[in-house]
């Protein structure tokens, strides 16, 4: 049955992520993310998705090790970027940094520790060339700090505080891996015809850069400075739905109820309550938001999703626009590289059909 974009058509069979948009549940190898994002660190998240296990105490510390390894860039690949006018996005540098570490010697490493080190290696070439953008100078990686604490050091040169490590850890565990979304398919379409680990990441990097899969939440941006102080929001909200506006940051495509990964985000934010004002705002907006829409909308059950305090996090640790994706793609490196090693194992060629529509004619 042909459906347009291959919408609902299942295409794997996957042993790494469950969505349930009904249902409203994200799982990874099977566990509720909400009893895994509170109790178990970016790291620890990443090694159970990879190796559908927790790790020891000895393998956690050697997996950070191994991970921290990533950070230190080799010389051409810091050339590649160093090269690159500033003009290049930055997750166009991504994209062709993540390409120059197709080298023979590092495609000779098992699959699981070229994931590993690229996963490590993503926030120092995000770093490396915002930095270069913006005429700073470079930040060293600092091996005291975890993966999340080490990517806000490595863009500001300056450490960050446990409240803006805690919100944005929280989002990086929560959006690694969701399905077989657009950027993850075109990564086990490209690995699927048996090529390397770096082409497929280059493939969802480049999947990653369009705005109607990874655009950065800019909208909800302008929500919350439109509403500035908790005092504002019923005007603001009111005069949006009155004009027949979006209000931004709610709804989904998929969850037909709450996103799970907003609601272990507003968790985290009432945890950090009176931390950072800009998270208690996004709490108070959300509960007044939500009764207004149910007031003038009633039964549409238009619930926030993941970009609504995806963008109160992005504002709370002062992070620009131009790095939101980037960042999702920090965190979705995990989920790429997990889709990849299993398609690797399934050695099945994607080759759908195409249906043709054009015409039937001959040049005589």
């Amino acid at each position: 049955m042909f459906q347009k974009g291959l919408k609902d058509v299942v295409a794997v069979h996957t042993g790494i992520g469950l969505v349930d948009g009904d249902q409203g549940i994200l799982r990874y190898r099977g566990v509720d993310v909400k009893e895994l994002v509170p109790n178990y660190s970016f790291e620890q998240v990443a090694y159970f998705l990879w190796y559908d296990e927790l790790p020891s105490e000895m393998e956690r510390q050697q997996f950070e090790e191994q991970l921290k390894v990533g950070r230190h860039l080799p010389l051409h690949i810091c050339n590649v970027i160093d090269a690159l006018p500033a003009t290049v996005t930055i997750m166009d540098a991504m994209r062709t940094a993540i390409s120059a570490f197709a080298t023979g010697e590092f495609l000779k490493q098992d699959m699981i520790k070229q994931a590993i080190h690229l996963t490590g290696a993503l926030p120092a070439i995000i770093a490396r060339h915002y930095r270069n953008q913006n005429s700073l100078p470079l930040v060293e990686a600092n091996d005291c700090f975890n993966h999340t604490e080490n990517y806000l050091w490595m863009l500001t040169g300056v450490a960050p505080t446990p409240t803006q490590v805690k919100a944005l850890e929280t989002y990086l565990k929560l959006t690694m891996e969701h399905g077989l979304n657009a950027s993850t398919f075109a990564a086990r379409v490209t690995v699927s015809t048996e090529s390397d680990l770096p082409a497929a990441i280059t493939s969802a990097i480049g999947t990653m850069k369009g705005p109607l899969h990874g655009g950065a939440p800019a909208g909800v941006l302008d929500l919350l400075d439109e509403i500035k102080e908790e005092s504002f929001i019923r005007s603001v909200i009111e005069e949006k739905v009155r004009q027949g506006e979006r209000i931004m940051g709610f709804g989904h495509r998929i969850y037909k109820t709450a996103d799970p990964r907003s609601v272990l985000l507003r968790e985290a934010c009432l945890q950090l309550h009176g931390a950072d004002a800009w998270l208690d705002l996004a709490v108070a907006a959300e509960r007044e938001i939500i009764a207004i829409l149910e007031q003038y909308k009633p039964g549409r059950k238009l619930y926030t999703n993941v970009e609504f305090y995806a963008a109160a996090i992005m504002r709370s640790i002062e992070m620009p626009a131009t790095l939101f994706t980037p960042t999702f793609s920090v965190a979705r490196m995990v989920g790429w590289t997990a889709h990849v090693m299993e398609q690797v194992e399934d050695k099945i060629l994607f080759r759908p059909q195409s249906l043709y529509t054009g015409k039937i004619r001959s040049l005589k």
